[in-house]
């Protein structure tokens, strides 16, 4: 898929506030209310900002941590990773490759029963699920 590139005004007319505040300015739904926390559904998770094939469902488990989880992405280049200082700890953001959106946060070594160790622990609104 070829870069999207958008300004600020046309993701603004193309996103609902809520999504614009978290796509675009790195900002958190609250824990427990997206759409996708306990989403069962087989199907492929798609950034909401350009379409960009992010996550299967084949790897998403129940972390209980209030926002969909993840093991892996779907390929190595489907997303980029960027040193997060914000709150005053290193975490590691996780941003859409394709359009450069927020979608979440990547965190290992927590325990969680997954192949690798990992809880990709990403915003509902930034994902649309296409079902298969």
């Amino acid at each position: 898929m070829d870069k999207v590139q958008l300004s600020e005004g046309e993701w603004r007319d193309r996103l609902s506030r809520e999504e614009y505040h978290v796509l675009r300015e790195a900002g958190t739904e609250a824990p427990f209310t997206g759409e996708y926390t306990d989403t069962e559904a087989v199907g492929v998770y798609k950034c909401r900002a350009c379409g960009a094939v992010l996550f299967r469902s084949n790897a998403k488990f129940h972390s209980g941590c209030g926002w969909p989880s993840f093991y892996q992405p779907t390929e190595d280049d489907a997303v980029v990773l960027l040193e997060d200082r914000s709150l005053g700890r290193l975490r590691t953001e996780v941003r859409c490759a394709t359009c450069g959106s927020h979608l979440g946060h990547v965190f290992e070594g927590e325990g969680y029963d997954v192949p690798t160790d990992q809880r990709w622990c990403i915003n509902s609104v930034s994902l649309t699920l296409e079902e298969e």
